[in-house]
């Protein structure tokens, strides 16, 4: 049961520290949510927005720094 507990307490602190991330991105008026290849499709009383630019964006970033980090356990 600790294995579990120290999973959920690590999938708790990246979770922080993605929100602490999207607020100080909001503050310095980063473009996330508003990238080339971002789709949106707006109708009379709906609206569709697939964020593929930004997934992409956030995916190297996070692949980038896993790299780093298992370099780094070495």
């Amino acid at each position: 049961m600790t294995s579990i507990g120290r999973m959920l307490i690590g999938a708790g602190c990246l979770l922080i520290l993605a929100g602490l991330i999207f607020l100080v991105a909001g503050k310095f008026s980063l473009p996330f949510g508003r990238l080339p290849g971002d789709i949106s499709f707006r109708g009379r009383n709906w609206q569709v927005f697939i964020p593929l630019g930004t997934s992409i964006v956030i995916s190297i970033v996070l692949s980038l720094v896993l790299y780093l980090l298992s370099r780094l356990r070495r």
